[in-house]
């Protein structure tokens, strides 16, 4: 018989009652905020860890990678770079590549971008359960240091990457590959200093080849490092003499499952100090190279896909379909499926030799779940397959899925909608559109 407690049942306060509750504080959830607040509704996002930006700045990523329409991401580099200024900051190293992230500038510069639009914000809190009035989402519980607390919202916007809103409202979804339910593996990604920029090597793709005196570095990561570990990924960052390092790997990693999310990020961190010996012995200009941080946030590529009213297929990306009922355009990436069984990429992954050059659109539908209203989705967790979902996880075009969330719940707000699928495309495109 299973091992079971029953928790008595208790009475929880309602902590806030806002227009839209926001649900997750990385890109998608910060471009939907800032976006919503800006169209005059009161907005709150929730994040379980302690600043905004997820993946950009807790997950210690190297840079933004692909592109789209988002304005707001645009906006976010400018005054990020205005931070460095006063932090310290050499633009030698990036020769003015606005993309590189700064992490600790970045998180003032989402403050402050935050603050200024009107966001409230709630952090080190976690979503536990959705309250529903039939078929639609009434606000969330949450829980944090002061207890359990509901926040009622008229519309709620999940940006959690996983989809945990979604999920504990009941949407219906699949997880990872069609085929058989496997997901990309995850990083930890972490940076190193000491770097001698003059002779360093900065590979940037799995495809990249770099020569060198004793062997071509990818052939010796695969060859030297502990599996699955094995790739040479290396960044540069704003700081002098810094690299951040996207080397780590851990398989079969379901990211719903708290016990394999811990397993993977400690099994990532093991594999630091052989991957920085091995920058040592073999990447020139890392001779001395030494551990600065790793991410307080594991990358985790891909948990759960969810059914929406309308799905991006791969085919939409390489035939660059325009969809009429856009709600994202000018949406670019390549298909970046990384190996599920090693290191590299998978046989269905495409990097620097992606042909396809035109940008996509993200139609309203892949934002809006089945069987659930006054619900948004919003970043990776929106409606498309495995291989689309690939492109459309990057960070750029994440953000402008959130722009689009965040518009559309604002105009539902003050039309004062019956329901999230009635919002007006065409209104909504009218503002993310004059971008």
């Amino acid at each position: 018989m299973k091992d079971i407690y029953i928790e008595k049942e208790r009475e929880i306060s309602v902590i806030a009652d806002v227009d839209v509750l926001v649900c997750g504080g990385g890109p998608a959830g910060v471009g939907a905020a800032i976006r919503a607040a800006r169209l005059g509704v009161s907005v709150m996002v929730v994040e379980m860890l302690d600043c905004l930006g997820g993946m950009a700045t807790s997950g210690m990523m190297s840079h933004y990678t692909g592109d789209s329409s988002s304005s707001v991401m645009r906006e976010i580099f400018i005054r990020t770079r205005e931070k460095c200024d006063v932090l310290g900051y050499d633009d030698g190293n990036m020769h003015g590549d606005l993309a590189a992230i700064h992490h600790e500038a970045q998180k003032i510069a989402l403050d402050e971008l935050t603050d200024e639009s009107g966001v409230k914000k709630l952090y080190y809190t976690k979503v536990c359960d959705v309250i529903r009035d039939g078929n639609k989402v009434a606000g969330v519980i949450v829980e944090n240091k002061s207890g359990r607390g509901l926040i009622k919202a008229k519309i709620v916007i999940d940006s959690t990457g996983d989809g945990d809103v979604a999920f504990l409202a009941g949407v219906p979804y699949c997880k990872g590959r069609e085929s058989d339910g496997k997901m990309q593996p995850a990083t930890l990604m972490f940076k190193v200093g000491g770097v001698d920029y003059s002779r360093a090597v900065f590979p940037p793709t799995f495809e990249t080849e770099v020569p060198t005196e004793k062997g071509e570095l990818q052939a010796l990561g695969k060859s030297i490092l502990p599996f699955p570990a094995g790739h040479v990924l290396l960044y540069r960052q704003p700081t002098p003499g810094t690299v951040c390092c996207n080397m780590t790997n851990a398989l079969d990693v379901d990211a719903t499952d708290a016990f394999s999310v811990s397993k993977a990020t400690e099994q990532c961190r093991a594999q630091i100090p052989y991957i920085i010996d091995f920058l040592h012995k073999y990447a020139p200009g890392y001779e001395n190279c030494w551990l600065m941080s790793a991410g307080s946030l594991i990358g985790i590529r891909e948990t759960r896909h969810f059914e929406g009213e309308a799905r991006l297929e791969k085919e939409d990306i390489l035939s660059a379909r325009y969809y009429e009922d856009w709600v994202v355009r000018k949406a670019y990436f390549n298909l970046d499926v990384h190996n599920m069984t090693g290191n590299g990429l998978d046989v269905t992954g495409v990097q620097h030799k992606f042909t396809q050059q035109k940008p996509y659109t993200i139609p309203y539908g892949c934002l809006i779940p089945k069987n659930v209203d006054n619900l948004f989705l919003s970043g990776r967790n929106i409606s498309g397959s495995h291989i689309a979902h690939s492109s459309f996880r990057a960070m750029p075009i994440c953000m402008a899925i959130g722009e689009a969330a965040g518009v559309a719940a604002a105009l539902f707000v003050k039309n004062d909608l019956s329901s999230s699928k009635v919002v007006n495309v065409k209104d909504i495109q009218k503002i993310v559109g004059d971008d």
